[in-house]
């Protein structure tokens, strides 16, 4: 018997989107303003990605707006989608995490992808060495996990503390088969990054299953799908305010930078044929429309991918039609 997205999580995977014409300081105000009527609304978890260098998005030192949201919810949890792990020392983000979990304790979630989240000029600011180009991304999962829980007798001289002794789920997040079949040979639970990388999600989600191996963290697979989600009173409204996110995967393609743009009433005289084509085939995954379209969607979605779990993304130039899209989004699933 297939599931109904009433039966399954949704949660909220929060870009920070700095608008065109303002701050990073207004981002980070709008991120604890959705997060607080997430938490109302019943979402299950708030994630926060860690890019850098990145004049649209102000969430690069994820942990810090992590303990930013977590101390201003109640109940939701809280935790990053993803913690890039190349870009640092693995006892630095158990520490980071330990002292999270500490704070609130039973709310916070470790993120991980293996990506820079950044270009190589960037990557190279970060200090980040030879050998942390993601290749090495299991050795440093191994010794992560490591810090939170010793293997008995090691003796280990190096202590994570916080974070020693704290059971904190690590989730492997993923946009290929790397890190599906990581964490299904490790049993770890898995997020794909349909939301922008859809050509692969099927697949992978059938390598996680097919790879995957009880733990003690698990004793089945659990993936969690990340989906475009843009809700408003009417498909006209849904599709204009999806023209933001169209130009910015436009800036992308183009390899541009800059902030979220407000939106306008025709992408038609800003692309060309070929651009559409590909930013169409990226969001290949994304809901769209008044709350009976996206319900009739998220559906077929969900049939498709079996998900355990949705985490929904929508960049909206305007805080109040982002969250009136959260809201109308919360009255479908719940």
């Amino acid at each position: 018997m297939s599931k109904k997205i009433t039966e399954i999580p949704f949660s909220i995977l929060d870009l920070a989107p700095i608008t065109v014409g303002s701050t990073a300081a207004d981002s980070l105000r709008n991120t604890l303003d959705l997060a607080q009527h997430a938490d109302q609304w019943g979402y299950n978890r708030y994630w926060l990605a860690e890019h850098h260098s990145m004049p649209g998005i102000a969430s690069s030192a994820t942990s810090i707006v992590i303990g930013h949201v977590a101390g201003g919810t109640k109940r939701i949890r809280v935790g990053s989608g993803g913690v890039m792990l190349p870009n640092h020392s693995p006892l630095v983000i158990a520490e980071q995490f330990g002292t999270l979990e500490s704070l609130y304790p039973g709310r916070i979630d470790l993120g991980l992808g293996r990506a820079p989240g950044s270009d190589p000029l960037t990557s190279q600011a970060l200090r980040r060495g030879p050998g942390s180009d993601g290749q090495d991304f299991p050795e440093r999962l191994s010794e992560l996990r490591g810090y939170f829980h010793p293997a008995p007798g090691s003796g280990a001289r190096v202590r994570a503390i916080p974070g020693e002794g704290l059971n904190i789920p690590i989730w492997l997040l993923g946009s290929s088969g790397f890190s599906a079949q990581l964490s299904g040979q490790l049993g770890l639970p898995f997020s794909f990054a349909s939301h922008f990388a859809p050509d692969y999600l099927l697949p992978a989600l059938d390598l996680y299953r097919h790879q995957f191996r009880p733990s003690e963290e698990l004793a089945a697979p659990y993936a969690m799908v990340g989906v475009n989600v843009i809700v408003a009173d009417t498909d006209e409204e849904a599709r204009r305010l999806a023209t933001s996110q169209q130009q910015q995967f436009l800036n992308l393609i183009r390899r541009q930078t800059g902030q979220l743009k407000p939106p306008v009433d025709s992408m038609e005289p800003i692309w060309t044929p070929q651009e559409k084509a590909l930013i169409e085939r990226q969001l290949g995954f994304a809901a769209i429309g008044s709350p009976d379209t996206v319900r009739q969607r998220l559906e077929i979605l969900l049939q498709q991918t079996d998900a355990d779990e949705m985490i929904v993304a929508a960049q909206v130039y305007d805080h109040k039609a982002r969250l009136r899209s959260y809201e109308l989004l919360a009255e479908i699933v719940h």
